[in-house]
């Protein structure tokens, strides 16, 4: 599946690596990257009103979709620097960038990164990766599993998921919806047959956000680096349900942050579009 309007074509990020990227509209550039069961398809209803005035890049992060899925280098360091290599070789040195999820992740990293080329910078539904470790405690980590799953040594988790995969990945599609048609069943179609294909790089993302991504946040917390550009967060009360203030936690590591709640589910760009359009939109005027 693509998207309606957009051209694609293979850019080449870190290391040779290849990425599947979808390109449309004209104007100053944003790119937007895909969360986790997911890929760049997330963004079909966000992308196509934006391209009406803007170049959006949609691109499939490395391990997933149609880009390729090398056995390492996963570190959402090396992912947000693939970013910058796609767009600068597309011809934008500078960009706003918008992430959902495991996108988010590279999103906040790249901010982090590369302050001098990310110019607006939101994050969806994540907290950023130490402080997602953080506030997982108790039984209500219960609803992290995946985390801690995905988080052992290379082995395990790759053989137990690969044995089940539609299952496993369809039960974050279910679970993490509020709308259940927000995904229509070719997407969802597509979704399952993108991650099947991509078991093992997939543990390997998730693997990298429980060793290499928690030493790079900690350095840069240790040397009060901070996001410099205007920042918006867009997520769910996870705060309210799980005992911690997302707010108060982004804001130790942004300088300039709208900080929002949603009452759609953890799709919110395929479950409300608008929503997260107009939010866009108000981040790109700041």
């Amino acid at each position: 599946m693509k998207i309606n309007g957009f051209d694609y074509q293979r850019v080449t990020g870190v290391g040779g690596v290849s990425l599947n990227v979808a390109v449309g509209g004209s104007g100053t550039p944003i790119v937007l990257l895909h969360g986790f069961p997911q890929t760049h398809l997330m963004w079909r209803h966000v992308a196509t009103d934006l391209a009406a005035d803007h170049t959006v890049i949609c691109p499939d992060l490395r391990g997933y979709g149609a880009s390729d899925k090398p056995a390492d280098d996963y570190s959402k360091r090396v992912m947000a620097a693939d970013i910058v290599a796609v767009a600068r070789e597309l011809g934008h040195t500078t960009f706003a960038l918008a992430g959902h999820d495991r996108g988010a992740l590279v999103a906040f990293r790249a901010g982090l990164d590369h302050p001098d080329v990310i110019t607006h910078l939101m994050c969806l539904d994540v907290l950023p990766t130490l402080d997602m470790w953080d506030v997982m405690h108790g039984t209500t980590a219960a609803v992290g599993f995946h985390l801690f799953l995905m988080a052992q040594p290379p082995g395990l988790a790759e053989t137990m998921i690969a044995a089940s995969a539609d299952t496993f990945f369809d039960h974050f599609l279910t679970l993490w919806a509020k709308d259940s048609e927000a995904i229509p069943a070719d997407v969802r179609a597509a979704y399952l047959d993108a991650c099947r294909a991509a078991v093992p790089s997939i543990v390997a993302d998730y693997r990298a956000s429980a060793t290499i991504d928690v030493t790079h946040d900690q350095a840069d917390l240790a040397a009060g680096n901070k996001l410099r550009m205007p920042t918006t967060v867009i997520q769910q009360d996870w705060g309210a349900a799980l005992g911690f203030d997302a707010q108060a936690l982004w804001r130790a590591w942004s300088t300039d942050l709208d900080h929002q709640t949603t009452s759609a589910g953890h799709f919110m760009a395929e479950e409300s579009p608008a929503e997260i359009t107009t939010a866009i939109r108000d981040l790109l005027k700041r």
